[in-house]
């Protein structure tokens, strides 16, 4: 309606200006007749300045109202109707028009058509916008964060994670998130971290992976359509996210269950050589040292014996077990 030459392109529409809520929330009364009589007042001295149907412009406020690009052009709220670019260009030369600085004369007809792309700034916050990519952002961030307290000091995860969870924030900003879906993402991972801990047979990791589906659902949903985050997204990206806590915590169980590779517990188990004779007490070769030993049952020297605990610097030893079942046998 503001423009000099308002044209449309066959099959399309134009009306239902009726100002909502930025995010689809509800204004009161008071302050959607506000709204409604500014927007009003606005869109008619508009259409009145450049001579266009005043009327169904308020219409189109008040009543929502739509129309096809051949009624807009029967009720004077556009001038032309054109398939394309050229098409309009040959059809306004000529036309004069009413500017700031007096009337002028448009000469287009084969003007040179130069197109100005997006700078490549705002190609990057372009992708930033998409709700699929600010979702993936989050799940990157929180893996690489997660990575990073596992195994401290590998850095990189935990420098990708944080620009990922900063650029996935970014994001947020220019979408409608729903706190409820970020809340029950959030409590997600929590509980598949403490899988890790827990183990819980699977419980958690079942809870976990439910409280991030339904929360990456909610995440978005008050928005429009495009605003949201596809189910194609969302499956995958849970299902990597759980399957990268399940390998977590498979690590983690196997850490605990291997035997002590350094330090004293790391003994245990050994078999060491006895130096003397054990009766309760003596000396044994272990590793190329010797240690002080205290047996629970006579072991002869040039016996070998198994080590079960360390105390200090003193080995607690049994008899090994191939001697104690030769024992057995005899």
């Amino acid at each position: 309606m503001a423009a000099h030459v308002a044209a449309m392109s066959p099959g399309t529409n134009i009306g239902a200006a009726h100002p909502v809520a930025m995010g689809g929330g509800e204004m009161d009364k008071v302050m959607m007749a506000k709204v409604e009589n500014d927007a009003v007042a606005y869109i008619k001295s508009i259409a009145e300045k450049h001579g266009r149907n005043a009327k169904w412009a308020e219409d189109a406020v008040r009543k929502s109202v739509s129309v096809t690009e051949k009624e807009a052009l029967e009720l004077g709220v556009i001038d032309f109707v054109a398939a394309d670019l050229n098409e309009l260009l040959a059809a306004i030369d000529g036309r004069e028009v009413e500017t700031a600085t007096g009337k002028v004369v448009l000469k287009t007809k084969d003007a040179h058509i130069q197109h100005i792309p997006m700078t490549w700034r705002f190609e990057f916050l372009k992708v930033l916008s998409d709700p699929n990519i600010a979702y993936i952002l989050m799940t990157i961030g929180t893996i690489g964060i997660i990575a990073e307290l596992y195994s401290p000091g590998m850095i990189l995860p935990g420098v990708v994670g944080a620009v990922s969870l900063i650029l996935a924030f970014y994001s947020f900003q220019t979408l409608p998130i729903n706190y409820a879906g970020l809340l029950l993402m959030m409590l997600g991972v929590i509980l598949l971290i403490l899988e890790m801990q827990m183990f819980s047979y699977g419980l958690l990791s079942i809870g976990g992976i439910a409280a991030m589906t339904l929360g990456s659902v909610m995440l978005m949903s008050g928005g429009a359509e495009f605003q949201q985050v596809s189910l194609s997204v969302i499956f995958p990206v849970v299902l990597v996210f759980a399957g990268f806590i399940m390998l977590i915590t498979g690590l983690a169980v196997k850490s605990f269950r291997r035997r002590p590779v350094t330090g004293a517990e790391a003994l245990v188990g050994m078999t060491a050589l006895a130096k003397t004779d054990l009766n309760l007490e003596g000396w044994v070769w272990l590793n190329g040292e010797r240690w002080q030993a205290t047996s629970d049952v006579p072991i002869q020297a040039g016996q070998e014996a198994d080590v079960k605990a360390v105390k200090g610097l003193r080995l607690l030893v049994t008899q090994h077990q191939e001697a104690k079942e030769r024992d057995s046998w005899t």
